[in-house]
């Protein structure tokens, strides 16, 4: 490791580890504390009464279990010498890297993927197959930097997530809806899906994280209920305020529309490959995360609260 590294990874002064007072409290690093999946787990920690090292970008308030360190993954003011729990809830290739050169020692190590990893891998759009190969290979280099140390790590697979109004297909969805008092979407659009609330997510984390079966386990996490795609946008419109209309139009016709919306501006991310698979099934098994951690995600029942940035 370089000297820059060193530096980095210098231990802090005090950690909230595991105390000889009182060694039934436990300590965790987490990286993407302040995310939409990170801060419904520092309130789940909180409520365990884990001692918590949290790492952000900006500026956060310490209370009495969480104190915040500024950096991201690739730079950390300081670092503790060893944790009970790592967990990441951010981009998982960025993690990897880290976890792979961190000197930090934990005996548990639970990340955050993502089921984009098989959804895109056979994309049309290379930027989405880039995303599933770095999923792939984050993945690859956290179970081999875990046998290597000792340690035991589990990726959890999240589907589609919602519920913080900072994801970026409901909420934009929700969002557009607003503005334009309406959607559209193509006829047809009933490709199922799997929408999984972040407090699902943060919880199945913790579960994951106490269930020595869960280590050297990747799983897909997918929400509790299974729902075709013009379903889920009608839930989305209908837990509005001002009730946005569905408009369903010929597939050609909303097709051209998206091309001209990308040239003013107003569908940015929405590529053809997004696009076509409105009509594909995108479902995935919760079985092997029940059996494993008593993985137990909520119905899909949208508010209007959980698609505004809290």
């Amino acid at each position: 490791m370089d000297q820059r590294a060193a530096v980095r990874d210098r231990p802090v002064s005090a950690t909230p580890a595991t105390t000889a007072a009182d060694p039934r409290v436990r300590s965790a690093l987490v990286f993407g504390g302040s995310g939409q999946i990170g801060a419904p787990l520092l309130q789940r920690l909180r409520q365990g009464g884990w001692r918590v090292l949290a790492v952000s970008r900006d500026a956060q308030v310490d209370d009495t279990c969480v104190r915040w360190l500024r950096g991201d993954l690739s730079r950390v003011e300081r670092l503790p010498v060893a944790v009970d729990a790592i967990f990441s809830c951010g981009p998982l290739d960025h993690f990897a890297r880290w976890y792979a050169n961190s000197t930090v020692t934990s005996p548990r190590v639970v990340a955050f993927g993502s089921t984009s990893l098989e959804v895109k891998s056979d994309s049309v759009d290379p930027r989405e197959r880039s995303l599933a190969a770095r999923l792939a290979e984050g993945e690859r280099v956290v179970f081999a930097a875990a046998r290597r140390r000792g340690a035991a790590a589990t990726v959890l697979r999240p589907t589609l997530v919602y519920g913080a109004g900072r994801d970026q297909t409901l909420t934009r969805i929700a969002t557009f809806a607003r503005r334009w008092h309406g959607f559209v979407l193509p006829a047809g659009a009933i490709g199922l899906r799997q929408p999984v609330h972040v407090d699902d997510l943060a919880a199945a984390a913790l579960q994951a994280c106490d269930v020595e079966a869960a280590a050297g386990h990747a799983y897909d996490l997918p929400g509790g209920e299974t729902i075709a795609y013009r379903d889920m946008v009608a839930r989305v419109l209908r837990a509005l305020p001002a009730r946005p209309a569905l408009i369903e139009v010929p597939a050609p016709v909303f097709e051209t529309a998206v091309h001209a919306a990308r040239g003013i501006g107003l569908a940015r991310g929405v590529g053809d490959a997004v696009v076509g698979r409105l009509r594909e099934d995108l479902v995935f098994d919760p079985a092997p995360a029940q059996r494993a951690f008593g993985y137990g995600p909520r119905g899909f029942a949208p508010t209007a609260g959980m698609f505004e940035r809290g």
